[in-house]
């Protein structure tokens, strides 16, 4: 399982012309589902994001969480993620999983992450639906974490 985290002064999803959901001050996590993924891995990787400390201290060191700053979450699943490019100029996104394991697996990492966090609920996108995704990166902080190395 693979996350993009980005730290966001706001960030929303938008299908079909409509706002579904948005929030202020927190993490957007774009979420790649491997074809070999599990649920041990969207725990592993709910649990990271939830204590990844990338928000600034009082001394203005990224030591705090988004628990810590009580942020919000805005989770959007992405297969693109795992898009192979490495042949040719047309990605192949046969590693990615099938929609019905990787939607299992997504509602799985939305769920631990709001345990984790203590809010109960996450924000998210529509899954295998055509989205808009805008933010506003703050700092602007990226961080990439996989729960394993796939070929």
């Amino acid at each position: 399982m693979k996350a993009v985290v980005q730290r966001v002064k706001r960030s929303s999803v938008t299908v079909g012309g409509k706002v579904h959901s948005s929030i202020a001050n927190g993490i957007l996590v774009l979420l790649g589902v491997h074809e070999e993924d599990a649920e041990k891995d969207a725990e592993l990787l709910a649990d990271k994001c939830a204590a990844l400390r990338i928000f600034d201290d009082g001394n203005g060191k990224m030591n705090l969480s988004v628990k810590d700053v009580g942020g919000s979450v805005l989770v959007v699943s992405q297969f693109t993620l795992y898009g192979d490019a490495r042949k040719g100029n047309r990605p192949n996104y046969m590693r990615a999983a099938k929609p019905e394991q990787a939607e299992r697996l997504y509602g799985h990492f939305v769920e631990r992450l709001g345990m984790n966090i203590g809010i109960g609920e996450v924000s998210t996108g529509i899954f295998r639906e055509m989205m808009d995704v805008e933010l506003i990166n703050d700092g602007p902080v990226t961080i990439i974490i996989e729960t394993r190395e796939h070929d």
